[in-house]
């Protein structure tokens, strides 16, 4: 079991990120930001993970995360992300987003620039300038793509006072998540548990795909695609399963794996290391998805200190047509010969674990308990 370290940082945490390493560099992940939500004042802040402290009175490790700098969000911070090394965009609940500058010489955090109505809502039944909130961010710098619960899609480039591109009405219901499959096209997840994939190459207003789990309109909450095989995307939803889908093939999920037991808020392929999955949930788990196929057979049980329970998942869609060597594992998991081991990381069950972060060997998480945990030993 890795060790894992939490804080208690006195507001709850909604978003949680690393800051990316310098090109080449070989240094670990020192520095994440965090967001946070539903407390009289949000926060931005910058922590550096410092050294590691003693055991607490529960058996724990004690962090000794220290805090950098923060700045005041208005609204919830619904999504957080790097722009660049110094840069961090963040999503609000108002339907605003701000890109923060750190200023590493004084440790100061400052408002560099702002999107103050990005996300709204028009039409019969709404005031004239009622704010939706803004649900989620991708970046690939200098552009940023936002999504939100008014269906819009705006594509933002950090120093252009305009949006560069607005799909107004993309979608009826709230989007929730966005990610980069190659950098004109994005993928979004919604509440009705749609992907739809929209190349801002076209003019239109209309998905050039839309995927789907046939008769479920189960709401999905997250996206993630896979750093190696950009046709590999990984969601999760209401219902706390883990869909794989192959978005170049048909429109349903390749791989649905029974997960959580209450909504997942996030899931992360391991960037370096993809074999690796990640996902955190409202029922208060964090889990390490493990599909690598090296090593011994693996059992396909569920590691919690040595408590097993079997592990489910049924594959939808036959891949024998494909070049085996050329599938992702995540795409080849057939659980009568491929296992997929799973660790839960946290060594209780704690209120809801509303976002995670991994880079290199180490991971860090936020959660409802108002606990920031981080390990830096992923893989040891």
């Amino acid at each position: 079991m890795e060790e894992i370290y939490a804080k208690f940082v006195s507001q709850k945490i909604s978003k949680t990120r690393w800051r990316p390493l310098p090109p080449g560099s070989l240094q670990t992940a020192e520095t994440f930001a965090t967001g946070s939500w539903d407390n009289e004042e949000n926060y931005v802040s910058l922590w550096s993970i410092g050294d590691f402290g003693n055991l607490d009175s529960d058996g724990g490790f004690e962090g000794d995360h220290q805090l950098l700098c923060s700045i005041k969000h208005h609204g919830d911070v619904m999504d957080l992300q790097f722009l660049d090394q110094e840069r961090i965009v963040a999503a609000s609940s108002t339907g605003c987003v701000t890109i923060f500058l750190h200023h590493p010489n004084n440790q100061t955090l400052s408002v560099s620039q702002q999107w103050t109505a990005a996300h709204y809502h028009t039409g019969p039944g709404s005031p004239s300038c009622s704010n939706a909130p803004c649900t989620g961010v991708v970046c690939n710098n200098p552009e940023i793509v936002t999504v939100g619960e008014d269906g819009r899609i705006n594509l933002f480039r950090a120093d252009h006072k305009e949006a560069v591109r607005t799909i107004d009405n993309a979608d009826s219901s709230t989007l929730h998540a966005v990610t980069f499959l190659r950098t004109p096209e994005i993928l979004t997840v919604n509440s009705i548990g749609q992907l739809k994939i929209w190349d801002f190459r076209q003019q239109g207003n209309e998905p050039t795909q839309i995927l789907s789990l046939t008769g479920d309109r189960v709401p999905l909450h997250c996206v993630d695609r896979h750093p190696n095989q950009q046709h590999v995307v990984a969601t999760g939803g209401q219902d706390g399963m883990l869909s794989i889908w192959d978005v170049r093939q048909g429109t349903m999920p390749v791989s649905l794996l029974k997960a959580h037991e209450a909504e997942m808020w996030e899931v992360h392929f391991h960037p370096s290391n993809p074999d690796h999955l990640f996902t955190c949930s409202e029922d208060g788990s964090l889990w390490h998805w493990d599909a690598s196929t090296d090593g011994p057979e693996k059992s396909s049980l569920f590691h919690q200190g040595g408590r097993n329970s079997t592990f489910l998942s049924h594959t939808i869609s036959n891949q024998a047509n494909v070049h085996q060597s050329l599938i992702s594992s995540w795409l080849s998991t057939d659980p009568a010969k491929d296992r997929i081991e799973i660790t839960s990381l946290l060594p209780n069950r704690t209120l809801s674990v509303n976002s995670l972060d991994v880079l290199g060997p180490c991971l860090v998480c936020g959660t409802d308990a108002e606990a920031i945990y981080v390990t830096r030993q992923l893989f040891s």
